[in-house]
């Protein structure tokens, strides 16, 4: 894509040409199958108190598709998205099947998306009440809100141990994380990938990849500004002890937020949004590779459709069955698909669950019995600190990380602690960090057929080599400046949150249950495209590695297997 197809304005994402076409094939579509906004998908009480509440819109119908295409990617996250506009510029015919929602169409507050501090059905995914990460202030329930039930944005996986959250809609997880887009360690990426070409990754692929995501760094400007006065205090904190700190880049527009700040653009990360979506300025894929596939004409995109089996013919073609669901979740449809080329990118539970279920019920029996190992929760593990008086941190807090402690050199303590936000309006002298740590443990996935779901095997004190990395680090930050470990915050009144992640990997290794390209061992022409490639922790946000993978994946695949340049 050449920069100058590219335009760009404070108000706005960029987009290319072609990115331009796309987006008016998307609003085309969905327009054609527009609905009106329905109280019908809601319960009475809602019903009966819609003049006091936000409304969403009904889920755009979904587009009708031909019985086979030639290729077919399941999800549309990063591995997805990435296929998608590869195969389309190829001349492929390709479907990509997402069982969210097209994120476009405001609800009755005008906004698509709502923000963190009063959530509504939008948030959440088919759930009575929204599932935050930190669900107190200062010990009290003031986070979590009840709500009807929608097809929303944000979905926890909630298994023994560990719950996952995933995002639900056309760009998946892009649409619910913070955006940080970091480049591993070239160290530790040869460690965990020995046999992937490390000079290609780093040269070629991991540029591509912030390329096409739109990757920039904050201005001095906006990292001075009353916005980021947690960061510049968790930094300060940070030297005083004795630590590094590392920019994040990020995927959301730095000149988009400096035009929120100056007053001249609708507010999004500046006003709380960005675990259930962000309305302006986050580049999410939405913004850049999913309208670049579908303009190159040759991708379609069905919505509100989830895959439920996969089986192949004879003949090496596989057929795939889906079920459409409105906005109450019922099935409307079912039909069937197939497709010679198949893409799995549902992410690493959904990918996971779709290839076990294929695999133990007898449809794809010759699939790797390495399916379902290796997973792991990418060594999250969140802390949070009191800082003394004197040490504020701000009510007005942007939603975007832009910075990180970076002691992943002490073998002793390898710890990437990025300066997370606590955006709850009113001065909390809080100061949160997202620690990715080098956590060695791995659970792994089994399928249960009773309940048609996988369960995940972790145990909790699988996290303890996480608890031990983060608790050496920050034992020695609050040394240094007077602050101590805040309770009320997480469930249990811990000061620290290993229960969940949002960066699960592993499930189908690279190397292991596929080759090093992705093609799942034991089936010609199927691949794993998402994070479950990935050996369980990348030592960093894991996504802008995913869509550099994925993009040198796809480039062999569409060369060797389908024999296109």
């Amino acid at each position: 894509m050449s920069e100058s197809n590219r335009s760009k304005s404070p108000q706005g994402p960029v987009f290319s040409r072609r990115a331009f076409l796309g987006r008016s094939a998307m609003t085309a579509a969905a327009a054609a199958g527009a609905t009106t906004v329905s109280l019908s998908a809601f319960s009475p009480s809602a019903r009966a108190g819609w003049f006091d509440k936000t409304v969403p819109a009904s889920p755009h119908e979904p587009t009708q598709i031909a019985s086979f295409y030639t290729a077919i990617t399941i999800g549309s996250g990063y591995g997805s998205a990435v296929t998608a506009l590869r195969l389309g510029e190829a001349g492929v015919s390709t479907l990509m099947v997402e069982m969210g929602q097209l994120w476009d169409q405001a609800a009755s507050d005008g906004k698509v998306h709502c923000d963190m501090v009063s959530p509504d059905a939008r948030a959440m995914w088919f759930k009575d009440r929204t599932e935050a990460p930190v669900a107190n202030i200062m010990g009290l329930p003031l986070v979590d809100r009840n709500i009807d039930q929608y097809p929303g944005v944000l979905d926890t996986l909630n298994y023994d141990n560990m719950s996952v959250y995933v995002g639900r809609g056309v760009g998946g997880g892009s649409l619910v994380n913070g955006g940080m887009a970091v480049v591993p360690k070239r160290e530790f990426f040869e460690e965990i990938l020995p046999d992937i070409n490390a000079d290609e990754m780093y040269d070629s692929w991991f540029p591509l990849a912030n390329r096409m995501l739109r990757v920039n760094s904050v201005s001095d400007a906006v990292y001075n500004s009353d916005y980021y006065q947690f960061s510049r205090r968790a930094e300060a904190c940070a030297h005083k002890a004795g630590f590094r700190t590392a920019d994040v880049p990020n995927v959301y527009d730095f000149e988009y937020m400096e035009a929120e700040i100056a007053g001249n653009a609708e507010p999004s990360a500046t006003a709380g949004e960005v675990i259930y979506g962000n309305n302006f300025g986050k580049q999410s894929l939405d913004k850049n590779y999913i309208p670049e596939a579908l303009g190159t004409g040759n991708v379609t995109l069905r919505t509100m459709t989830r895959v439920v089996g996969i089986r192949q013919d004879a003949n090496g073609i596989y057929r795939l069955n889906l079920e459409t669901i409105d906005a109450s979740g019922s099935v409307t449809e079912r039909l069937e698909v197939s497709c010679q080329y198949l893409f799995l990118g549902a992410g690493t539970m959904g990918t996971t669950e779709l290839l076990m279920r294929a695999r133990d019920t007898g449809t794809l029996p010759d699939l790797s019995d390495r399916i379902g190992q290796g997973w792991g929760n990418n060594g999250n593990f969140m802390v949070s600190i009191a800082n003394p008086v004197w040490n504020t941190t701000g009510a007005r807090q942007s939603g975007m990380p832009v910075k990180g402690i970076d002691n992943w050199d002490d073998e002793d303590a390898q710890v990437f602690a990025e300066i997370a936000p606590f955006p709850a309006g009113i001065e909390t002298f809080t100061s949160l960090f997202l620690a990715i740590t080098n956590n060695p443990e791995r659970g792994y996935l089994t399928y249960n057929p009773d309940a048609d779901r996988v369960e995940l095997n972790w145990r909790a004190d699988q996290t303890q080599p996480s608890f031990d990395a983060a608790k050496k680090v920050f034992d020695r930050y609050n040394k240094a400046n007077y602050s101590r470990y805040r309770r009320g915050l997480f469930k249990g009144n811990q000061p620290y949150a290993d229960f969940f992640t949002y960066h699960p990997l592993g499930g189908c290794i690279l190397g292991e249950a596929t080759d090093y390209y992705g093609r799942l061992k034991g089936y010609q022409n199927l691949y794993a495209v998402d994070g479950s490639l990935l050996p369980g922790n990348v030592g960093v946000n894991p996504f802008i590695t995913i869509t550099a993978l994925a993009e040198r994946n796809i480039a062999t695949v569409i060369r060797e297997d389908l024999g296109l340049s």
